[in-house]
């Protein structure tokens, strides 16, 4: 679904899916694995097509609600309006059936956006602004474009000429806004917070970001100010690190929260997976050992939340395993 340089942040209440995917990258590093010290008899894996997400109910992850990235020269409060029309229409459940209209039901993201915006009224009552082009850039993931495209929709709507262009990896689209090559880019609040943090203070600074989102954007803003950009207001929707089970699993060990999982499933026969990096990512298994106090019996290396950690949950080879919370599969059909 996606490409982040980073293993993503969070985690939403229980859902019921289908299939799952999700990624892995740089940005919340560690250097030693978690000790296992499994001395229980934990919760084998148990097999099965439906899966939900266990809620992260003492906050492991920050928040990394998407909101509007722009250029602080263009950002007009008809701008901004229009923009945040977007952002008041989101929420987490609403995106993930945004990204399984284009994921799971290979729809183009113009098409999954418009489609939305006229089941949310989103042209409605915008103020007319200045005019002029806006160049809305796109991350080289479906989300990010689709995410994009709803910009677009809102901002014609406010008299704006405008077109969406794909840009890549953040690396490539952050230097490219400040520049005023675009415009306005969708982005993710607590991972935009870290990326100007460390562009500024050092791959080493102290993170800034958190779980408290009121706190995530005043940092987010401090560092958009001296970067030249600004921030429209973050929706409710947030793409984030989750962890899963089948609901058979769930079922038959009563698990809904990560805090039941740590009491009622550390221990020798539980079997956790995700990517190779998770043992050492403070937000992935040595978060789960620091603040639920979860220790599996084993991990299992597969790939970042994708087919392979799927697959193994779902035919009964993991017990739980890392996805991300805005995933199309995780759409209740």
């Amino acid at each position: 679904m996606r490409a982040r340089t980073r293993l993503a942040i969070g985690a939403i209440g229980v859902l019921a899916v289908g299939f799952l995917t999700g990624c892995g990258g740089a940005g919340s590093s560690g250097t030693e694995a978690p000790e296992q010290g499994a001395s229980g008899a934990g919760c084998a894996p148990v097999a099965g097509q439906q899966l939900v997400v266990l809620t992260d109910d003492k906050k492991l992850q920050n928040s990394d609600n998407i909101l509007p990235a722009i250029n602080a020269k263009v950002a007009k409060p008809q701008l901004v309006a229009a923009l945040d029309k977007v952002s008041a229409a989101l929420d987490t459940p609403k995106l993930i059936g945004l990204n399984k209209a284009v994921v799971v039901d290979r729809k183009t993201s113009k098409v999954a956006a418009e489609e939305f915006a006229a089941a949310n009224n989103l042209t409605q009552g915008l103020e007319k602004g200045p005019g002029g082009t806006i160049v809305v850039g796109a991350g080289n993931f479906s989300e990010s474009e689709t995410l994009a495209e709803l910009y677009r929709i809102t901002l014609t709507a406010a008299g704006y000429q405008v077109k969406v262009q794909q840009i890549g990896n953040r690396e490539l689209y952050e230097p490219a806004l400040e520049k005023g090559e675009i415009q306005v880019v969708p982005e993710y609040a607590a991972t935009m917070a870290e990326f100007l943090n460390t562009k500024a203070n050092g791959k080493d600074a102290p993170a800034v970001s958190s779980p408290e989102l009121e706190k995530t954007v005043a940092a987010l803003k401090a560092g958009g100010d001296k970067a030249g950009l600004a921030f429209g207001a973050p929706s409710a929707a947030q793409d984030q690190n989750a962890f899963a089970v089948t609901k058979a699993f769930a079922d038959k060990y009563g698990v809904t929260t990560l805090s039941e999982l740590a009491t009622k499933c550390s221990g020798s026969a539980t079997v956790l997976a995700g990517p190779p990096e998770c043992p050492q990512r403070p937000l992935c298994q040595a978060g789960l050992v620091k603040v639920y106090d979860f220790k599996a019996g084993s991990f299992s290396s597969l790939d970042a939340a994708g087919p392979q950690t799927k697959n193994a949950l779902t035919t009964g080879n993991a017990s739980v395993g890392l996805v991300l919370s805005s995933d199309g599969a995780l759409a209740v059909s």
